[in-house]
């Protein structure tokens, strides 16, 4: 029998799992395997400046590519709890990540050791499974369920914590003899189906819901035929965006009380029966829930049973994969097809295209200092249906998903549940990492960015080129506009005179010069007309240098993004103006005028 280190072991079963790329921050702790990554080759491996970044980068990794599941790799104590944050978003959305890190010795880990930490206790709420192996004959079988259980059921990630003196341990471990554990996914019944297809078919102004769950499950195509057989309209949620192109007759658009459309809300309003697939009912999607579900009868199909009913009580639940439902939806709607036995839709899909076709916001202003709508607009003629979008939180990712057009499966790349600040950037990097042949845009607000944007050198020295859209109005955005409800406009400024920048006339953080003093190309846009120049520009510079380009917008201090706290009742600020008292006189513009 073939003998080697656990931790040899350990990344041999990587491999075999089909692991080609890992993210970390070596340490004491983690040493021996970082050597077995070395030893053994095959996965190839980008330093990052920050642990969480890691993690990010692992959770952009394996949502652009859901076949090779991320991996992120840190030492002991703080490297640990520096990835609860990667966990707890990789769970929230129903990402699969595999968190690796290194443990104080076996007989010291409960001894105050240096760097020990019981990361596993710690990791427990925002993880599949958590464990310190304290053996090293288990290593190979915990890695192996690790990635069993990453994989079945609802996906999600897992934590394996490693003593240092049980990497180094030698075990007998044939890696030729090594299989993955077969996935285990609930599936929907004929009948079950049949069942919930009998309602659809009933109902007068049906549609569809569509969650992360329809592209977890690489379901869209069968998403987009089942609409198209039973003439049923599409609401992607958040998370589902591209489950079906923006400018499908089918598509009826978001519903929701921020990342909506107008014509989304208000057909939804009009619907008498919702398909939820692979969706969780969040609560930005539905708003006061009374709101949401009056008049409507509701079917849920999701992968995990306790989801159905944790929210409100659908009328029928189904436990299945989105994918396996969503074949016998199609199986059993073209039998009935062919019977003659669905419904005209004609009248009800003409209304959502007459709703899709006239309820818009507008994005089109020429003024200075510019309105982020703008932003968005000149991002839509700039980047094509191929682009792939990363953004994470705040009135940026808000205004964004309102405004900007997505046409495919895992192009609209969100954190969704969680909403770390500082996602955007590592994220964007596992993106590109795993797709560097397709255009990659990041989208952050200024104080976003400004939480991990250490790991733009990553990208500067790993040669991963991304662009990166920081539209910067030296505000807490998001947080301004809540405030509004306490009568308070109260630490959310993030302006000062910048005493390093006066030549340029900045108010706040000079982003170009940090930018490019972490190795990347920056440029600043401060007029509309400069911002499809700038787009252009910036895929060029991200092609020739090979690096991330940042695009900086300058808008104007205080804008108010449309949103409520129900779908019946989005503020819509139709004369975009600011509110007299949330605009002090004293606020500046971020950019003087010199000279």
């Amino acid at each position: 029998m073939p003998r080697m280190t656990a931790a040899r072991a350990a990344v041999e079963i990587l491999k075999r799992e089909g692991v080609t790329d890992a993210f970390g921050v070596p340490g004491a702790a983690i040493n021996p395997f970082y050597k077995a990554l070395e030893q053994a080759g095959g996965i190839d491996h980008t330093l990052a400046r920050h642990v969480e970044g890691a993690s990010h980068m692992a959770e952009g990794y394996t949502r652009t590519n859901p076949g090779n599941i991320g991996v992120c790799i840190g030492t002991s104590g703080p490297a640990g709890t520096d990835m609860i944050t990667g966990l707890y978003s990789a769970i929230g959305d129903s990402i699969p990540i595999l968190c690796v890190t290194g443990q104080a010795p076996v007989a010291v880990i409960h001894k105050e050791d240096f760097q020990a930490v019981d990361i596993a206790s710690i990791a427990a709420p925002v993880s599949k499974a958590a464990t310190t192996v304290l053996e090293a004959a288990q290593v190979p079988g915990v890695f192996q369920q690790a990635f069993h259980l990453m994989r079945s059921g609802r996906p999600g990630p897992v934590l394996i914590d490693l003593p240092i003196d049980v990497q180094l341990t030698e075990i007998e471990f044939d890696i030729e003899t090594y299989e993955p554990l077969p996935v285990y996914k609930p599936s929907a019944t004929r009948a079950q189906i049949a069942k919930a297809l009998g309602m659809l078919i009933a109902a007068e102004r049906p549609l569809i819901v569509a969650g992360g769950g329809v592209i977890n499950a690489d379901a869209s195509e069968l998403l987009v035929e089942f609409a198209e057989l039973t003439g049923t309209p599409v609401v992607p949620t958040l998370m589902g965006w591209g489950a079906i192109a923006d400018d499908h007759d089918l598509n009826a658009g978001m519903v929701g009380i921020q990342t909506s459309h107008r014509y989304g809300n208000e057909t939804f309003l009009a619907s008498d029966f919702v398909l939820g697939i692979g969706n969780r009912w969040a609560n930005r999607h539905t708003g006061a829930l009374d709101v949401y579900t009056a008049g409507r009868t509701f079917v849920h199909v999701d992968i995990e049973p306790t989801q159905i009913g944790k929210i409100f009580a659908p009328d029928y639940g189904i436990a299945s994969d989105a994918k396996d439902a969503l074949a016998l939806f199609v199986e059993v709607a073209k039998e009935l097809k062919a019977a003659g036995e669905l419904p005209d839709r004609t009248g009800w899909i003409e209304s959502v295209l007459e709703r899709k076709g006239t309820l818009h916001r507008r994005t089109h202003f020429d003024n200075v200092p510019l309105k982020p709508q703008r932003v968005y607009e000149e991002m839509n003629r700039a980047f094509g249906p191929d682009t792939r979008y990363v953004t994470t939180i705040g009135l940026s990712q808000i205004a964004g998903a309102q405004m900007l057009h997505v046409y495919k499966p895992r192009h609209w790349i969100n954190c969704g549940q969680a909403g770390p600040l500082g996602w955007t950037i590592p994220a964007a990097l596992g993106v590109a990492k795993a797709d560097p042949d397709t255009t990659v845009v990041a989208l952050s607000g200024d104080y976003d960015f400004q939480f991990m944007l250490e790991e733009l050198a990553v990208g500067a020295q790993h040669k991963i080129p991304y662009v990166h859209v920081l539209v910067n109005n030296a505000y807490l955005g998001l947080i301004r506009q809540a405030q509004r409800n306490l009568d308070i406009n109260f630490q959310v400024n993030l302006e000062f005179e910048n005493i390093n920048s006066p030549e340029l006339g900045v108010y706040g953080v000079d982003h170009v010069k940090v930018v490019e003093g972490l190795g990347c190309k920056a440029i600043r846009v401060t007029e509309p007309d400069q911002l499809l120049p700038a787009f252009e520009e910036a895929k060029k510079l991200a092609a020739e240098y090979r690096v991330p380009v940042v695009v900086e917008a300058i808008l104007e201090r205080v804008t108010n993004i449309s949103m409520g706290v129900r779908i019946d009742q989005v503020n819509e600020w139709e004369d975009l103006a600011t509110e007299p008292g949330h605009a002090p006189t004293e606020i500046k513009p971020l950019v003087r005028q010199v000279g």
